[in-house]
């Protein structure tokens, strides 16, 4: 017995004492250098492995042994090695483009195993050769429009801005370029985005279950991060089209240590107006750069930026202009071969200008912030990875500066009174492998908002900045008992929240999983707007003494299936809530109001709906096809028994509720030059309210409506497609070019973009009139490639 106690104790401290060695290192493209992220590290012996991070990076731990590894890339060869683990090793990559280019048209990594096994759920990604062969208006491929072909994700229609995912507001969702935040994703008010694919290497939309180290908005979080440049060789590529073109160029700086790379679009369909005798003025131009450096071994330095404006000019009674602005300094250390570090300093800016020539005015607004990050990837074993690390921002807020444009206009300067405010976070996630069959990710964010001191801060009676009219039953303005001015350094309001994260997933068997996932975020930015879509003349607005925080609980369910290479499909049933979501009165008037506190109330929000995505991701044919059934609904209750809240204080539905969205995208590679793409939606029409009857009041007429957004839009549907000609396709080092030949709308259908009542003078009646932006649209353009 005692030989058998030591024999067992024995056996347990060789085990334990085991060594253990750490293999780590970067994976990146053969021909330009440029690092990878998502690339698969797989030992498929022992069922492990690990994914390269937004650097190109990856470590990880496993005892002394001889393994057989796997790296894998959608678009690139695999390569197969055999590893002797004896020490640490750090062992770098370097890929080759497959053959076969078109492996890169799916939405997500296609590695069965690591895909089933990892508790990240509710995440899409999109490469740029999937949004390329993506069918659009006008020929110009988009970031926003190809991931609302997503489940989850539309828009407020044809000429829209922005996005909306899983019921929420546009201003809910983080967009994100190289960890910059951009305020508004559109040009042209919606009819393109402001991020040019060339430039883009990896995007991500995180719908739900999202990490700890992301925090600011309650719906989403898009992703997107910029190409480094080629550090070997001088390439330029570029695009020709209706109404824009694009042109980038990069290149070493020094030889394989460093790189630039510069990449521009514009718009040029105004140059064409004068023509037609048309005066009027629309276009857009964008740059993106970026500047990468390699100091030796364990540091990198990145410099990378984005400027973008749109100018609309209206004959000389009117002129818009407005854009982004971002800069970004990033500095990368390698610690140890399992401690990596990302220290970021980061400048953001929108701008807004409008000048009104005819009242002789000029509005400029908008919003600035500087950024402090400095994260960690600290990868403790092959079962525990966790990433830390500190977030601080300085806002900004410039709601409007009004002058006059001419002396003698009668206009006096007005200027809306500043705001400022710190949010400041600090956070911990953990992906722990518990075992072969149960994966958890988990993680704590404590955020906190300081509202700074400012001007004229307005005080009312019972801090009640609207009243209810008992003899009308109507909400209106109150009047300000006085206003208090404080110093800069002054807090006027301070909020902290506890922010956790939790998902999970269980493996059923080799190809299919249950996964969980529970998040809280706090928002506490506001985007002033009483349109469906936002605009850029609405207002970013802190939270404050009379402005709560919103808060988001959101629950998650899925199930995910590989059936073998060709297919995998994915089910995910979401439920959120929204604490605090801004409601405004009947009549609100947000427009130049130095007193926005006056027109709104807090609400409340909730989303809860079911996506199904089904994948095809090999063969000539490629494609997927999305349905969300969801609904979407707000509320704001009175503040007590005498008032009656909105809409009665009942729910009502939210301009971004959907209740059936589907979309199907397709490519098939008919032979080596030809490409046929194809992408058809059909959408439940956009809430809406429209009067339900009229009455006579001393000889006008009046319209009555019913509640809010009790009515719909008509169904939104469309069918587009699109050919991709190759003329040589064999080409490797000479000049590559394409022509993409694409109809938007290809039956023509109007689809309503709004429909408003007016008063027809000849019958004597009101009468309904439908909007439509675009019917069918066809297009031409041209690529190249040096």
């Amino acid at each position: 017995m005692k030989n058998l106690f030591w024999f067992v104790f024995t056996l347990c401290f060789s085990l334990n004492a085991q060594q253990k060695f750490t293999l780590s290192g970067t994976v990146s493209e053969e021909k330009s250098n440029e690092t990878l992220i998502g690339v698969n590290i797989i030992f498929p012996e022992i069922q492990s492995g690990a994914t390269t991070n937004e650097y190109g990076f990856y470590s990880i731990t496993l005892p002394e042994g001889t393994y057989k590894i796997i790296i894998s890339y959608l678009g690139y060869e695999t390569i197969y090695e055999t590893i002797f683990l004896t020490e640490n090793i750090t062992k770098s990559f370097s890929l080759v483009d497959a053959l076969e280019n078109l492996d890169e048209v799916i939405i997500t990594d296609n590695i069965e195993k690591l895909n089933i096994k990892t508790p990240q759920m509710s995440v899409n990604k999109l490469t740029s050769s999937t949004i390329k062969n993506i069918p659009v208006v006008l020929g110009e491929s988009d970031i926003i429009k190809a991931i609302t072909l997503l489940p989850g994700v539309t828009n407020a229609g044809e000429g829209s801005s922005g996005f909306n995912v899983r019921g929420g507001s546009a201003d809910q969702n983080l967009i994100l370029l190289d960890e910059a935040t951009i305020y508004n994703s559109s040009h042209l008010f919606g009819f393109f985005s402001v991020f040019n694919p060339d430039a883009i290497k990896d995007l991500r939309l995180y719908k739900g279950g999202i990490p700890a180290r992301y925090g600011g908005r309650v719906s989403s979080v898009l992703d997107i991060y910029q190409k480094e440049g080629n550090n070997k060789e001088f390439h330029m590529n570029g695009g020709i089209g209706l109404v824009s073109s694009r042109l980038l160029a990069e290149g070493p700086i020094i030889k394989e240590k460093g790189s630039f790379l510069l990449a521009g679009r514009s718009s040029y369909a105004h140059l064409f107006l004068p023509l037609f005798d048309i005066n009027n003025i629309a276009y857009f131009y964008d740059l993106n750069t970026k500047l990468s450096y390699k100091l030796n071994d364990r540091n990198n330095i990145y410099m990378s930026g984005y400027f973008g404006r749109d100018v609309f000019r209206i004959e000389d009674t009117f002129e818009n202009i407005y854009g982004n602005s971002v800069l970004n300094f990033r500095w990368n250390h390698l610690f140890s071969d399992k401690l990596f570090s990302n220290l970021s300093l980061i400048y953001s800016d929108y701008y807004y200008n409008l000048e009104l020539s005819f009242v002789e005015f000029d509005w400029v607004s908008g919003i600035q912030n500087f950024n402090l990050k400095y994260d960690f990837k600290h990868y403790i074993s092959n079962k525990i990875k966790l990433q830390y690390g500190l977030n601080s921002i300085y806002h900004r807020f410039n709601p409007g500066d009004i002058k006059p444009t001419v002396e003698s206009s009668g206009i006096n300067p007005f200027k809306l009174i500043d705001k400022y405010a710190f949010e400041n976070a600090i956070y911990l996630d953990a992906e722990h492998n518990i075992s072969d069959k149960i994966s958890l990710s988990y993680g704590l964010r404590l955020s906190s908002f300081h509202r700074l001191g400012q001007d004229g801060l307005n005080v009312y009676e019972n801090d009640e900045a609207v009243l209810f009219n008992e003899d009308f039953q109507i909400y209106e303005k109150a009047s300000p008992i006085g206003t208090e001015t404080f110093k800069r350094s002054d807090v006027i309001a301070k909020f902290f929240n506890l922010e956790p994260r939790a998902s999970l997933a269980y493996e059923i068997t080799d190809n299919s999983s249950f996964k969980i996932s529970y998040n809280r975020m706090s928002q506490y930015l506001h985007l002033l707007s009483n349109t469906n879509s936002p605009t850029p003349l609405d207002i970013w607005t802190p939270s404050g003494k009379y402005i709560k925080p919103q808060l988001l609980d959101q629950y998650a369910v899925g199930y995910f299936k590989n059936f073998n290479s060709n297919y995998s499909l994915e089910l995910e049933s979401f439920y959120k809530t929204v604490k605090n979501r801004i409601d405004y009165i009947d009549g609100a008037d947000l427009i130049a109001n130095n007193a926005i506190e006056q027109v709104i109330l807090n609400g409340r929000a909730r989303a809860y709906g079911l996506e199904v995505l089904l994948r095809k991701n090999e063969g000539k044919f490629k494609g997927w096809i999305a349905y969300t059934l969801s609904k979407s609904e707000q509320q704001t209750k009175g503040r007590n028994e005498t008032e009656l809240g909105i809409n009665n204080g009942n729910w009502y539905n939210t301009p971004y509720d959907k209740t059936h969205d589907i979309s199907f995208t397709g490519s098939y590679q008919w032979n080596e030059k030809w490409q046929i793409n194809s992408n058809f939606l059909f959408q439940t029409g956009q809430p809406t309210t429209f009067p339900n009857a009229q009455y006579v009041y001393n000889g006008m007429n009046i319209p009555s409506y019913s509640g809010r957004n009790s009515d719909r839009l008509p169904t939104y549907n469309r069918l587009d497609i699109s050919l991709n000609y190759t003329p040589n396709p064999k080409k490797s080092k000479e000049l590559q070019s394409n022509w993409v030949f694409s109809i938007y709308n290809i039956y023509n259908r109007r689809n309503a973009s709004s429909i408003s009542f007016n008063r027809n003078t000849d019958i004597g009646r009101n009468e309904a009139t439908r909007l439509a932006i675009f019917g069918i649209v066809p297009s031409i353009s041209y690529n190249f490639k040096l």
